[in-house]
C-alpha cells in the first residue's frame, strides 16, 4: 500500500508508541531505532518514507575534507532526496563526529525534506535548530564527520538504531522518538492503529473515573463488552 496524503493523515493520529504495541502483536519487535531523541523538544509527530544514507567507520585515506566534494558524497546525496521523504542516516552510533551541520540541513529545507533522523549526532546545532529543520538523533558535537565516519551511500538499507531500514520504508516519529513501519506492515497499522489508540483513551477514562487496572488493562470479557457497547 502505497503512502497516500490519507495514509499520512492517518499516521499522523497514531503515537509511535501505539505503532509498536500493533507491530508488537504482530510478533516486530525491533521497529524503534534506539538513539533517536528530538533536538527540539515539542517537535511534532512526522511521517514519511525513509531515505536513506550510510556510513562506515573512518579510513584515514576516504575520510578527508576533500571527500566533500566527491560524487559519492553527502552534499549528492541530500540533491536527491525527495519532497516529503525523512531522511535517516546509519552513524553506527558514533556521537563524537556531526554528521550533518548547519548549512546541509538548510538545504534539506529547501528540498522539502520532512526531518532528518540519525543514531549519531549533528554539529552547528545552533545553526541546526535555526534551519527549523526537525531533527531526531543522539547529541551534537562539534567535530565533522570525517573525524569518525566515512560516507558511502544513499538508498539502500541501512541499520539506525538496531533497526534494518529500507528504503521508502515508513517513518513515524515523535516525542518518544523514531519507529518504522515495514511497507507490509502499513494496511495493518492504518487499520489497526486508530483502533488501538480509541481503546487506550477509553481506558484513560475508566481509570480518571476511579476503575482499577485488573481486568481492564488488559481487558477481560466483562470490560471488552462494556467496550464494545461503548462504540454503538
Amino acid at each position: 500500500m502505497s503512502l497516500t496524503p490519507d495514509a499520512i493523515e492517518t499516521l499522523s493520529r497514531i503515537s509511535t508508541a501505539t505503532i509498536t504495541t500493533v507491530l508488537l502483536k504482530k510478533g516486530l519487535r525491533n521497529v524503534w531505532m534506539r538513539g533517536t531523541k528530538p533536538l527540539r523538544p515539542g517537535q511534532k509527530r512526522l511521517v514519511g518514507p525513509a531515505f536513506t544514507l550510510r556510513f562506515v567507520p573512518a579510513r584515514e585515506d576516504l575520510a578527508t575534507p576533500e571527500s566533500w566534494s566527491s560524487p559519492i558524497s553527502t552534499r549528492t546525496a541530500i540533491e536527491a532526496m525527495p519532497a516529503g521523504c525523512i531522511a535517516v542516516v546509519d552513524a553506527m552510533g558514533i556521537t563524537n563526529a556531526g554528521i550533518f551541520g548547519d548549512i546541509l540541513c538548510a538545504r534539506m529545507v529547501k528540498r522539502g525534506v520532512a526531518a532528518l533522523i540519525t543514531d549519531g549526532v549533528v554539529r552547528d546545532v545552533e545553526g541546526v535548530l535555526g534551519t527549523g529543520l526537525p531533527v531526531w538523533c543522539d547529541g551534537f558535537a562539534a567535530p565533522p564527520s570525517v573525524a569518525g565516519l566515512t560516507f558511502v551511500g544513499w538508498g539502500e538499507p541501512i541499520g539506525c538504531g538496531g533497526v534494518a531500514v529500507f528504503p521508502n520504508d515508513i517513518v513515524v516519529t515523535d516525542e518518544d522518538g523514531a519507529v518504522l513501519i515495514p511497507q507490509a506492515q502499513l494496511d495493518h497499522i492504518l487499520t489497526e492503529g486508530p483502533e488501538q489508540e480509541r481503546m487506550e483513551a477509553w481506558i484513560v477514562n475508566e481509570v480518571n473515573n476511579g476503575a482499577a487496572l485488573p481486568g481492564l488493562y488488559p481487558m477481560n470479557a466483562e470490560t471488552k463488552a462494556r467496550y464494545a457497547a461503548s462504540k454503538k
